[in-house]
């Protein structure tokens, strides 16, 4: 068990350097500001201890929470970088899906126009989520295209869609994984694998199919579970 720990540990202290040098070419102030709030944090909790007249044990707690604190602002900063590197980029959406945590089943770049407008999916027990990039107009259309493909595979289960970008109306790459973890679960894990599956199964069939344009039927209802993400 030491042993493997051992081996473990330079791999972690690797990854973490290689993010603070990918952070520290967006942000040249994250050590400085780093070092500022570990060094306030231990300031005032020794400070603190003095006061109580319990120096040491201040001391060590506020090592502690120095360190702490350091993370967390590291951490945040860095994810801060990392979605300013990610913004206006093809295939940033996708990227950012692909990071949205285990239980969820991504497939970029299901549709697609000569523009290069994109729709990515994905699936979870939340269901189906189609994510567009690109042009918001355009991206309509292809999620209007993509949504009654998906409705025509998995009738019975939610589909939610979302435009990626800072417009009004459109889901921000830095909340894509937070709106993706706060959706319902509806379906069961087995069920999540099925749908995933069947998707990627009649997928190619699918897109050689016609799809109708337009608005639907009066007399058509939407399959039930079909619902439109906010």
């Amino acid at each position: 068990m030491a042993r493997k720990e051992t081996s473990e540990n330079p791999g972690r202290l690797a990854q973490i350097a290689q993010t603070y040098k990918m952070t520290r070419q967006a942000d040249s102030k994250i050590g400085l500001v780093i070092a500022a709030v570990g060094i306030v944090t231990f300031g005032v909790i020794l400070a603190i201890g003095f006061l109580i007249g319990h120096p040491i044990f201040a001391a060590i707690l506020g090592a502690l929470l120095g360190l702490l604190a350091m993370a967390v602002v590291f951490g945040r900063r860095a994810e801060r970088a990392a979605f300013g590197q990610l913004e206006g980029k093809p295939g940033a959406a996708a990227a950012v899906l692909q990071n949205v945590g285990r239980g969820w089943t991504v497939t970029p770049a299901v549709n697609m126009n000569k523009s290069q407008d994109v729709v990515h999916r994905a699936v979870g027990r939340a269901g189906v989520v189609l994510v567009g990039e690109g042009n918001p107009n355009r991206v309509k259309a292809l999620l209007a295209t993509e949504k009654r493909k998906v409705a025509r595979i998995v009738y019975d289960v939610p589909v939610h869609d979302y435009i990626a970008g800072d417009g009004e109306g459109q889901l921000p790459l830095k909340k894509i994984r937070a709106t993706l973890l706060r959706l319902p679960r509806t379906l069961s894990g087995p069920k999540a694998t099925e749908v995933n599956d069947r998707l990627r199964a009649m997928g190619d069939m699918m897109s050689n199919m016609p799809i109708p344009k337009g608005p639907m039927p009066r007399g058509m209802r939407m399959p039930k579970g079909m619902q439109r993400g906010r």
